[in-house]
């Protein structure tokens, strides 16, 4: 799963003691795991192997460029949403052919960038979208290539926020109106419909949502070519799940032997877009113990990290799971409130978890925050990001400076010179 271990009580990532890390860069800190990246990243390079798909790792899940390179070094395509994820893959020097272009609200800007880039495709996602590309593409004297995200109205048995695939989400197209664009795309000079993209959601842990999507959508590609269109991708984007607490996920082998035999008679080149997948489990968020508060019926560890460095708790009640950096002979077990340094009761990393007896200054391990972890972090109540580090082997890498407070206010402070 990951490449995590305790040994003589101590936590690991590969071989550098968790601790050392702590001492030498302090906390709050992101530590990540390149052999787990790379290893889950492999997995489904390799289960999806006969079908030679192009894997767009979905920069969404964790942006740092570092982590980006490593990639791309493998072969991976990035699956971007905004100017800014383009400028970091080019900063990395992806090829523009590996890099997709998805999200609802691409900017005229964002779209005509993209273009000088020379990314191979869009996933379009409204009319009024597939009406700005023609028009961008125009000015630019360039024919854009697309893909039209299909709806397919299929429940991916997930958390409510991170559902995509329902009639009621805002992304995508129900299958009428694809159909209706396509035949549209036919008056538009400078947009080439190409492929069709779905993508259901995220944190699933079975095949079987995948399954009903691609069956609606294989007779949508057949329909579409009795028109006499040519389809020559078919993304089925991402959201595989992985394990937090007591999920049991499908394996890449395992999801790719359920859905290669329904893909194959698509005739298609296949688009896939994990993130999750990939560095979800390849992350863990290091933070230190500033005080114990000991309440009526709970404890209360109050930590360095808070929802600030880690959203996902408490914007979607995620459990992560939380164990001590270093063992301790406190063996006694106390019901314990993880929660950080900001002034919001939803501030919390874990609610309710069984731990030994905490104290001041000791060090924590939440794990599983490889993705929509630091990507999500943010300066509520004016506190700098944390800093991330890289482990491969026995080698640890900064790969993210901590900020500073200075450098936080710096695009504020300079104005007050004017």
């Amino acid at each position: 799963m990951d490449d995590f271990v305790m040994r003589q009580g101590a936590l690991y990532c590969e071989g550098v003691a968790v601790a050392a890390l702590a001492k030498r860069f302090g906390t709050p800190l992101y530590v990540y795991s390149q052999q787990t990246i790379l290893s889950h990243y492999q997995k489904i390079a390799q289960a999806f192997g006969e079908l030679n798909p192009l894997i767009c790792y979905s920069v969404k899940a964790n942006s740092n460029l570092s982590i980006l390179r490593l990639l791309a070094q493998e072969g991976a395509g990035l699956d971007i949403v905004s100017q800014g994820e383009l400028a970091r893959g080019l900063a990395i020097k992806v090829p523009a052919q590996r890099i997709v272009y998805a999200g609802v609200g691409k900017t005229e800007p964002e779209i005509a960038a993209a273009l000088q880039a020379g990314i191979p495709m869009f996933n379009v996602e409204s009319e009024p979208e597939a009406r700005l590309i023609n028009h961008v593409a125009q000015r630019r004297g360039q024919v854009a290539r697309v893909a039209f995200r299909v709806n397919p109205d299929v429940d991916a048995r997930t958390h409510r926020h991170i559902t995509t695939g329902r009639k009621e989400n805002k992304f995508g197209l129900s299958i009428p109106l694809v159909m209706d664009l396509f035949r549209k795309a036919r008056r538009w000079q400078h947009i080439k419909p190409v492929g069709i993209h779905v993508h259901i959601g995220s944190q699933i842990t079975s095949a079987t949502p995948y399954i009903q999507a691609i069956q609606r959508l294989g007779q949508l590609i057949a329909e579409l070519r009795r028109q006499g269109f040519v389809i020559e991708y078919f993304n089925l984007g991402g959201g595989l799940g992985i394990i937090y607490n007591e999920e049991r996920p499908q394996t890449a082998n395992a999801f790719a032997q359920a859905v290669i035999p329904l893909i194959k008679p698509l005739d298609c080149r296949l688009i896939l877009e994990p993130g999750r997948f990939i560095v979800g489990n390849a992350g863990i968020l290091v933070t230190r113990v500033q005080y114990v508060k000991r309440g009526h019926l709970k404890s209360f560890a109050i930590v360095d990290a808070g929802m600030n460095d880690l959203i996902r708790p408490s914007l979607y009640d995620a459990f992560h799971q939380i164990v001590p950096v270093n063992g301790t002979r406190r063996t006694r077990s106390v019901l314990t409130d993880v929660v950080g340094p900001i002034c919001e009761s939803g501030d919390f990393l874990g609610k309710n978890r069984h731990l030994p007896a905490l104290q001041s200054r000791d060090l924590l391990a939440v794990r599983s925050v490889g993705a929509y972890g630091m990507a999500m972090a943010s300066n509520y109540n004016s506190r700098p990001r944390p800093a991330e580090v890289l482990v491969a082997g026995k080698r640890a890498k900064l790969i993210r400076q901590r900020e500073t407070v200075s450098g936080m206010l710096a695009p504020e402070a300079a104005l007050l010179k004017e």
